[in-house]
């Protein structure tokens, strides 16, 4: 529709041309032997010259990427869940965020091998901004939504973006991930932004509660955890600087190198857990919590109880939360071997000397345990 032109993916109709415009790219070419090792590149391009829609292109190219991925990079993908789900069903996901490029295309790869139809995803400009990653990204289904406009143009664009969401759901009967905050999670704290739920139910019919707006859309929180986060080390110097209470400026090429060692970067084990559709606890907003600015922290609340208590615990949380109180409270759940390991990756990328680099690093991966425990414990007094 001529409304989201500037955000759309491509269009079946649209894909084969946008395949030409960079099937002699030299990323393109690398992605592909990194891929297909055993092919030369003109029976990749052949291949591909051949295709003629998105499912055709995330079938054929980009599921053996993520398959190569989690063979070259990671001790294996589990998960949990999906059995929830049901087909023909659209969704809209609302997940943590760890990793730029692998949360949806794990996620979208899960959803392929057991049955379901992928989802359109989220994607924020500011990653997309060379011509090569734009294609890429609408060639894999994402929705671009627009970083750092002024207050009059964030809500045309706010109202753009639900607007888009609503149609993949409601009339396209297709899934949507979206993260539940603006960016990647970089302390471990999983928390939803109140802005991204406003933003989702400004599509909401006149005169609709959002409360029934969210019940329609079949909202389904997502946890993803990997056991050593890629990018770990990239995002010390941001976390430095808020821990100094400085603004943080982004090098020229720092998203595109997240990008990249969030690929190729070591992960150890990951899972993803699929949550529970909200409608019941939906409704039970609706009955027990007054006002709309309650009712929305209830709904945010929600989300984070699903995100948090489904989120997988590796032994790197348990050795991190270890360390980080000085005390060995949970040295039950990983092995001497797992935790010199850990400790020599955290001495190779932080500056032990340094206090807070220290505690921060610490804290990314120790967080999860903290907010998992604690909100364990509070729900276990009612």
């Amino acid at each position: 529709m001529p409304q989201f032109e500037e955000i759309r993916p491509y269009y079946d109709t649209e894909v084969n041309q946008a395949i030409r415009e960079i099937i002699d790219h030299p990323m393109l070419k690398a992605m592909m032997n990194f891929t297909f090792p055993e092919w030369t590149d003109d029976q990749w391009k052949t291949l591909m010259l051949h295709c003629h829609s998105i499912r055709d292109f995330q079938i054929n190219f980009i599921y053996p990427g993520v398959q190569k991925v989690l063979e070259k990079s990671s001790d294996g993908l589990f998960t949990s869940g999906f059995e929830k789900l049901e087909e023909n069903t659209s969704y809209l996901f609302i997940s943590n965020h760890r990793d730029i490029i692998l949360d949806t295309s794990l996620l979208n790869a899960c959803l392929y091998e057991k049955g379901f139809f992928m989802t359109t995803s989220a994607i924020g400009d500011n990653l997309v901004k060379k011509p090569f990653l734009k294609h890429l990204s609408r060639l894999t289904r994402n929705f671009t939504i627009k970083r750092g406009l002024p207050a009059r143009e964030l809500l045309e664009s706010s109202k753009l973006v639900s607007a888009f969401i609503r149609q993949s759901l409601l009339r396209e009967n297709r899934s949507v991930w979206i993260a539940q905050r603006e960016g990647r999670t970089k302390d471990g704290n999983d928390l939803t932004h109140k802005g991204v739920l406003k933003m989702i139910s400004m599509a909401s019919d006149e005169g609709e509660h959002f409360l029934d707006y969210f019940k329609r859309l079949n909202v389904v929180p997502v946890s993803i955890s990997y056991e050593y986060d890629p990018t770990d080390i990239l995002k010390m110097p941001e976390l430095l600087a808020k821990a100094r209470q400085e603004p943080y400026i982004k090098g020229e090429h720092e998203d595109f190198n997240t990008l990249l060692n969030g690929i190729i970067g070591a992960k150890k084990r990951i899972h993803i857990h699929i949550g529970d559709v909200l409608t019941p606890g939906l409704e039970k907003i609706a009955q027990e919590v007054n006002g709309t600015v309650k009712q929305l922290q209830a709904l945010a609340d929600l989300i984070d109880e699903q995100i948090i208590l489904g989120y997988k615990l590796w032994p790197s949380n348990f050795i991190a939360h270890d360390l980080l109180t000085g005390s060995d409270q949970f040295k039950h759940e990983y092995s001497d071997q797992e935790k010199a390991l850990f400790e020599a990756r955290f001495r190779k990328g932080v500056d032990i000397n340094n206090p807070v680099a220290v505690e921060n690093f610490l804290c990314m991966y120790a967080n999860p345990v903290t907010n998992q425990k604690r909100l364990q414990d509070t729900l276990s007094q009612f």
